[in-house]
């Protein structure tokens, strides 16, 4: 960035008297890039996304050189995937994060076309470590990745599924809000037998881990998991004419456990019932 700010100081075609004075007449026009000092033009592309970033280059070539300057896309790279491998690694010569840009996009949009393929590009290009911990930390860091993909690579992934869980952070969360971040990562709940229950437990153990003081066991928040699932189900299916009302799911859950008090209970049956499923099928 500084040998930029240096080339754009001394090449500039613009006067420095003429470049005050067209400061000083901002009042009438909207400044060019041109005009103003490079630290401020390299301030202004920074709030660019980078397809607008792109544009910026083909208006003349001063505008091309500052959207150029790799700090730009540094902080594009940072913002859009926050963990990487390659982050770490020590840079080789040439190395430029525009590229690495580039690479990450491409091989986001190929992992929402199938999720191995990208997970095996991203390795083969160096961009991600083949360890659990890197990728659970790559799929957690960033919002460009198909959710349902994600569900599927973890499905087959179990370590990086793990590994995914400890980085979920349930603090002071509700329990149905805390489910829904937990499903966003793995399958529907419309499972059967010991699959959904390895998972739930999972789900008891992290969530127990964030709120140790919330007064209830693993077996407490699995049973009241069930019972969330089950009240989305009966709220939400088009199929279920009798709807379950605030007072049936009060007295089910007391007589499914004694850990919840009815006013819990309360919170969570208004809770599904204004947001919605406790796992929806479409992200």
């Amino acid at each position: 960035m500084g040998h930029s700010l240096r080339r754009f100081r001394h090449d500039s075609n613009v006067p420095p008297k003429f470049r005050r004075r067209n400061l000083l007449n901002m009042k009438d026009k909207f400044p060019d890039l041109n005009e103003l000092p490079p630290e401020l033009g390299l301030m202004i592309l920074s709030n660019l996304n980078a397809t607008d970033l792109c544009l910026a280059m083909c208006v003349n070539d001063f505008w091309r050189q500052l959207a150029l300057d790799d700090v730009l896309w540094q902080g594009l790279c940072y913002a859009t995937w926050g963990s990487v491998s390659a982050y770490d690694k020590k840079k080789e010569v040439g190395f430029s994060y525009r590229e690495l840009y580039q690479r990450l996009d491409d091989h986001s949009l190929l992992f929402n076309y199938n999720a191995d393929v990208g997970i095996e590009y991203l390795l083969r290009d160096g961009i991600l470590d083949d360890d659990p911990k890197a990728i659970a930390y790559f799929i957690n860091s960033t919002n460009r990745l198909d959710r349902s993909q994600v569900r599927q690579y973890v499905t087959k992934r179990p370590d990086v599924l793990d590994e995914l869980i400890k980085l979920d952070n349930y603090k002071d969360k509700m329990l149905p809000i805390a489910l829904r971040t937990f499903f966003s990562n793995v399958e529907s709940p419309f499972l059967h037998g010991s699959r959904l229950q390895a998972l739930l437990e999972k789900f008891a153990e992290r969530y127990l881990a964030c709120n140790p003081q919330c007064g209830l066991s693993k077996d407490g928040v699995c049973i009241l998991c069930y019972s969330l699932i089950l009240l989305s189900i009966d709220l939400t299916s088009p199929h279920v004419k009798n709807k379950m009302s605030k007072r049936e799911f009060i007295r089910n859950v007391r007589q499914a456990t004694p850990e919840a008090n009815d006013e819990l209970s309360g919170h969570m049956y208004d809770n599904i019932y204004l947001v919605g499923h406790i796992a929806p099928q479409k992200w």
